[in-house]
C-alpha cells in the first residue's frame, strides 16, 4: 500500500493518494483514517457505483468501535450507530444523499442533526450538501482495474495523515 502527498486540487489544501489498493487495502486504510477521526469530522465519500464507499465507511465504523452490520443507507438516507472517536462515545452516521439531488437537502433530510459535535460523519454522495458542510475531510475513490482502487484524501484528515504530522 503506497502513499503519496499531492496539491492537485487547491495548493491550500493537503492531500495523499493511495494507489492499487485491493479490498483487504481499502479496508485497512479505512482503519488507520477512523483513528485520525474526532468527534465533529464530516468525511465525504466520492466515487462512482460499486468504487467501494460502503466498504470504506463499514470498515472505519467497525474500528470507531461500530457492532452492527454497516450498510449503505441509500434507500433510507440515513443511519447511526454507537461508536468511539478519540476516547469518547460518539455516534457514527452514515448518510448517503444519492437519491436528493434537485432537494433542498436540509428540508429533505434535517442534516443539521446529523453535523453534531458529538458525531463523526460519513457522507456518500454529498454533492446536494457540499455548501452545508464545513471543512470536511474528502476521500475519493476510483476504480484502476476491477481488483484495485485509487484512493485520495483530501482537506483537514489528509493533514492528520500525512506521513509529516504523524
Amino acid at each position: 500500500m503506497e502513499s503519496r502527498e499531492s496539491k492537485e486540487d487547491d495548493p491550500r489544501l493537503p492531500t495523499i493518494e493511495w494507489d492499487d489498493l485491493v479490498e483487504d487495502d481499502l479496508v485497512a486504510l479505512a482503519a488507520r483514517v477512523a483513528g485520525h477521526l474526532v468527534p465533529g469530522d464530516v468525511v465525504v465519500l466520492r466515487g462512482e457505483v460499486g468504487a467501494g464507499k460502503t466498504t470504506f465507511v463499514r470498515a472505519a465504523a467497525n474500528s470507531l468501535g461500530v457492532r452492527e452490520a454497516v450498510t449503505s443507507p441509500t434507500y433510507q438516507f440515513a443511519r447511526g450507530y454507537e461508536g468511539y472517536a478519540g476516547g469518547r462515545a460518539v455516534w457514527v452516521n452514515h448518510l448517503d444523499l444519492y437519491r436528493l439531488e434537485g432537494l433542498e437537502v436540509r428540508d429533505a433530510l434535517d442534516l443539521d442533526e446529523y453535523l453534531q459535535p458529538g458525531s463523526v460523519t460519513f457522507v456518500e454522495w454529498a454533492d446536494p450538501a457540499l455548501g452545508l458542510l464545513e471543512e470536511p475531510g474528502v476521500v475519493e475513490i476510483s476504480h484502476r482495474s476491477p481488483e484495485t482502487r485509487r484512493v485520495r484524501i483530501s482537506g483537514p484528515l489528509a493533514s492528520r495523515l500525512s506521513p509529516s504530522t504523524g
